[in-house]
C-alpha cells in the first residue's frame, strides 16, 4: 500500500518548502561530475510538483539556486543555467496540461538573459492555472530578501508614505518576496543536513521541520508522502497552549 494511503485530504499543508540538497554527493558516489547530479535532480522536482498537485496542496516552494551558489566553479553555474533552462521550456507543457502556475522568488536579475527570458515567457503563459502554485527561489537567500524588505520600507518612511509606527509583522510579511504566499507549513530538506541554508528564515517561524538522508535525485513520490503523513502526525500550537489552541 502507498504512503498516499495514509494522507488526510482534509488536512494537507497548504505550502510546502524543500531544500533540494544532495545532488553533487549523488553523482560524486557514482564517479560522476556534479552536474549528473542535478541533472537527475530534475527528476525529483518533476515527481514532487506532480504529487503535489495530485493531492491537493496550493503551493510548493523549491530553492534551487541560492546567492551563495553564485560562488561555484564557473563551470558548474554555467551548466546549471544551461540545465535550468531546458528544465523550462520542456517542462512548461506539463506546467500547463496540470494547470499549475509557475513562479520564482529572488534576484533573478542576476541570471543571463535568455535564462530571465525563458522565466518571463513561463510565467506568462502559466499565470492563469490555478490548480497550484510552484515557486522557485533563484539567486535567492533570506538575508538578501530582509534586507531589500528593509530597504523598501525605509523608503516609504523617508516618502512620508508610512510612520515608523506603521511597521508591523503584517507590513514587513508584505514586503518579501513571498507577500502573494502563505507561509510553508513544512519545510522537507534532503540529504541528511540540519540546517535552514539562509531558506525563508522570517517564513519559517512556525513550520514544521522534516529532515531525510534521502539525496534529492533518489526523492520521489513515496519519500515525499512520507513527509507529509509525519507532519500529520504532529500537534501545532503555534506559541499556544494546547488548551488554548484547542478552544
Amino acid at each position: 500500500m502507498s504512503l498516499k494511503d495514509k494522507i488526510a485530504l482534509e488536512a494537507l499543508p497548504k505550502c510546502v518548502a524543500i531544500i533540494m540538497d544532495g545532488n553533487g554527493r549523488w553523482a560524486q558516489q557514482r564517479g560522476e561530475e556534479r552536474v549528473f547530479g542535478h541533472q537527475n535532480g530534475v527528476e525529483s522536482v518533476r515527481a514532487v510538483t506532480e504529487a503535489s498537485a495530485e493531492l491537493g496542496i496550493e503551493n510548493l516552494i523549491l530553492y534551487a539556486f541560492s546567492t551563495e551558489n553564485w560562488n561555484r566553479p564557473t563551470e558548474e553555474i554555467d551548466a546549471l543555467m544551461e540545465l535550468m533552462l531546458q528544465a523550462i521550456e520542456d517542462e512548461t507543457p506539463t506546467l500547463m496540461k496540470n494547470n499549475i502556475r509557475f513562479e520564482t522568488i529572488g534576484d533573478i536579475e542576476k541570471l543571463n538573459k535568455k535564462n530571465i527570458e525563458a522565466i518571463i515567457r513561463v510565467k506568462e503563459k502559466t499565470k492563469n492555472n490555478s490548480r497550484m502554485t510552484l515557486i522557485i527561489a533563484l539567486s535567492y537567500s533570506s538575508r538578501w530578501e530582509i534586507i531589500e524588505a528593509t530597504k523598501k520600507i525605509a523608503k516609504m518612511v523617508k516618502d512620508d508614505e508610512i510612520s515608523i509606527n506603521d511597521i508591523d509583522e503584517k507590513l514587513f510579511s508584505n514586503s518579501l518576496c513571498t507577500a502573494p504566499y502563505p507561509d510553508p507549513d513544512l519545510l522537507i530538506r534532503t540529504s541528511g543536513e540540519y540546517r535552514l541554508s539562509n531558506f525563508l528564515l522570517f517564513q519559517l517561524s512556525y513550520s514544521e521541520l522534516y529532515f531525510t538522508p534521502t539525496l534529492w535525485p533518489d526523492f520521489r513520490k513515496e519519500d515525499y508522502y512520507k513527509a507529509i503523513v509525519d507532519y500529520q502526525h504532529r500537534e501545532r500550537r503555534f506559541g499556544k497552549t494546547k488548551e488554548q489552541f484547542n478552544k
